[in-house]
Parts: C-alpha cells; sequence; structure tokens
C-alpha cells in the first residue's frame, strides 16, 4: 500500500472553506475578529460552560494559568505523569518544580489515592501545590469527582488537561466542564483542528476576562497604548476560528468515526494473545481520539528506557507498510529534562510505555484500512 496512513490527520468537511471565505469577505484578517467571537460561543455552548478564551495554542492557555497562579520559583505544581512534556512545561518555565503523580490501571489517569498521598505529605511539609494538572488521556475524562473533592479539601485549584478528550464525558459531563479551569488542543493531529490552537475555560468569568486581557498584550481601555502589567500575543486569529467554527459542526460525526474505527479494530484483534485495548472507565465514555493497545512484555523490564522488543518490532513492521504508529507517552519522571523530580507510583506508567502503541484512528480512516493495519499486526513475528 502506497498511500501513507496517518496516526491521526485532520479531516475536513467543507464548511471549514466556506467559513474562512466569510472571514476573508470580513477582513478581519489578524487576530480577534467575529469569527472568534464565534468561535468561543459555539465552544461554550457544546461544553456547558459559560466562559472561554480562544489562543494561539494550548500551552499558551496553560501559560496564562500559570501567569494567573503567580507560579514562580519555590513553587511546585502536580502533574499527571503519563502525558506529554507540555502539560507541565509551563509552570516548569517560571522557575516551578514539578511533581508527578502515577496512573491507575484501571483508567490509564491520573490515580486518585496517589494524589491524596502527595497532597497530605505536601500539608505535612507546609509546601502545598499551586496547581494539580490532570490530564484526560488518550481521549478518556480522568476521575473528574474525586480529583475535585480532593483539590477543594486542600483548596489547590485543579486544572484539567482536556487536549485529547474534546467530546468524551464524565458522568455525562463534557470533557473539561470540571475544575478550576480547563484547557482544549485543536493542532492538526487532534479531535478538531483549527491547524493550531487552544481553548482556555473556567466558569469564573473573571478569570477568563483576565486571561482574555493579557492574551491581547494586556492593553488598558485608552485610546494610546497603556500597559500597568505585561502580558502576551496569545489570541487566536479569525481565519484560525474559522476552521474551528467549520469543524466544531463535524464534531458529532468525527467522534461516531473515531468509535467505529475503535470498534473494527476490537473485531479483528480483539482475539489475539496478549493484546489488550485500553480500557473504558465505567464512569464516562471515551472521546476514542486514539486507538492504543498494549501487548504483553517478554518480560519485566528494569531501567525502562524505550519501548519492548515487541512494540518495537510491531512499529517497523507497520513502517514498512507506510502505516504511521506510536509508543505511547514516555513517562515525564523518565525524561532527561527531569532526572531526579519526585514521581508518586511511577511503575503503572512505566509499564504502558513499553509495552503501549497507538494506532492510526483519524475520522477518515476506512474499514478496509482498518484491515489492513490489523493483517500486518496479525502477521507480526511476536503472533507468529
Amino acid at each position: 500500500m502506497t498511500k501513507r496512513i496517518f496516526l491521526s490527520p485532520p479531516w475536513m468537511g467543507g464548511n471549514e472553506r466556506v467559513c474562512i471565505e466569510e472571514a476573508f469577505a470580513s477582513n478581519y484578517i489578524a487576530p480577534c475578529g467575529p469569527m472568534v467571537e464565534r468561535f468561543e460561543k459555539e465552544f461554550s455552548t457544546f461544553l456547558q460552560k459559560s466562559n472561554c478564551c480562544a489562543l494561539s495554542s494550548c500551552s499558551a492557555a496553560l501559560d496564562l494559568l500559570c501567569h494567573e497562579l503567580n507560579i514562580q520559583k519555590g513553587d511546585t505544581v502536580f502533574c499527571s505523569d503519563l502525558t506529554f512534556v507540555a502539560s507541565i512545561a509551563a509552570a516548569v518555565h517560571r522557575g516551578a518544580t514539578p511533581v508527578f503523580i502515577d496512573s491507575d490501571e484501571t483508567t490509564w489517569n491520573m490515580n486518585p489515592d496517589l494524589l491524596a498521598e502527595a497532597l497530605t505529605k505536601a500539608l505535612q511539609n507546609n509546601r502545598l501545590p499551586k496547581a494539580v494538572i490532570a490530564v484526560d488521556l488518550y481521549g478518556q475524562c480522568c476521575d473528574y469527582d474525586r480529583l475535585t473533592k480532593l483539590c477543594s479539601t486542600y483548596k489547590v485549584p485543579l486544572i484539567i488537561d482536556s487536549a485529547e478528550s474534546l467530546g468524551a464525558t464524565y458522568q455525562g459531563r463534557p470533557a473539561g466542564a470540571d475544575g478550576w479551569a480547563s484547557v482544549y488542543s485543536f493542532n492538526g493531529n487532534k479531535i478538531i483542528t483549527t491547524s493550531g490552537g487552544g481553548m482556555l475555560t473556567s466558569r469564573d468569568p473573571k478569570l477568563i476576562e483576565r486571561a482574555r486581557k493579557r492574551s491581547q498584550q494586556s492593553r488598558e481601555n485608552h485610546a494610546w497604548y497603556e500597559h500597568v502589567e505585561l502580558g502576551y500575543n496569545y489570541r487566536m486569529s479569525n481565519i484560525v476560528a474559522a476552521i474551528g467554527v467549520g469543524q466544531l459542526e463535524l464534531l458529532p460525526e468525527i467522534l461516531r468515526r473515531k468509535e467505529q474505527s475503535f470498534r473494527w479494530y476490537q473485531q479483528e484483534l480483539g482475539q489475539l494473545p496478549g493484546l489488550a485495548f485500553m480500557p473504558e472507565a465505567p464512569y464516562g465514555k471515551a472521546s476514542h481520539w486514539l486507538t492504543v493497545i498494549t501487548l504483553d512484555a517478554d518480560k519485566a523490564l528494569k531501567g525502562v528506557t524505550g519501548p519492548s522488543p515487541k512494540i518495537t518490532a510491531l512499529i517497523a513492521a507497520l513502517e514498512r507498510e507506510n502505516i504511521e504508529s506510536r509508543p505511547l507517552w514516555k513517562p515525564m519522571h523518565l525524561q532527561p529534562v527531569f532526572t531526579d523530580v519526585t514521581v508518586y507510583g511511577g511503575r503503572v506508567s512505566e509499564k504502558l510505555f513499553t509495552s503501549g502503541l497507538c494506532l492510526p484512528s483519524g475520522a477518515g480512516l476506512t474499514e478496509a484500512e482498518v484491515k489492513h493495519i490489523c493483517d500486518v499486526i496479525k502477521q507480526a513475528e511476536c503472533f507468529n
């Protein structure tokens, strides 16, 4: 098969171009404009969370939250261990020390019991974190109720990193609906895309008002340029927002297609020995951003440095057929940049990293393509 099958390419429906043309016709090309306001309004309607600020990236949203909390050198921030580095990078850039919380085996998301242990110890040491950043991994919400209760008890702000989970639900509530604030990503490989971009949401309108001002260089309301504090150039452009408006219309269909490809994978691979799929938590419904499998390792790996030999061989077999796949996130406590950083637990995220593989999951994936991918997997040496 010569056509490359990508992991999670964008899927366009057509109205994106119409919305872009409308944005061009309005002559609002630079950041801000009618499409930005429309995207924020329609996104807030979908989330049932009325305060949204569209930004240049999800990382920008996290940086604005770190600014709001005045995170600086000497502070600590707790974060999911199994995640992409951007979840914690904004806090570390400001001088904070990260503390990582391992996953639980039933959801792969932040383990509430380990968070409770970490918060208890932090209180004893009179060093509670400035924030807890809990990540919705691979399209599945973390346990919002338990995490919210813990953070409320210790009066620590809970930030939900929903970059990967738009469209998922927790107890019927949309992904990111909980927490002090939540952030979303619209990069090219996410559930919906604006090519690049992010959204910051909160139930606190004052927080979003301040974030919106800071995202536009913190200009005061004068005819001239006056600044009481320094801000950032983080606002989403009107053209990018137009793509988001068109993509948001497609979200239900994108979610349907992603779930369908997940079911096809289950049908094709469900009986292979030693192969399992990421479990779906009983408290919600996943968006299936990526279909993720695990393979039993040949033996327990010591001094984890990379995926298991089985996963490495499977990636190579798929690549020979021009099929993109990817290991799971390498845990933060194993990253060279975080040497000697405190981690609560760690074995679950290490096990998932060594044994896990992300499979192509784009909304445009066909049944024939899924079958071809699965045939390559079935013919791999580790299953023969």
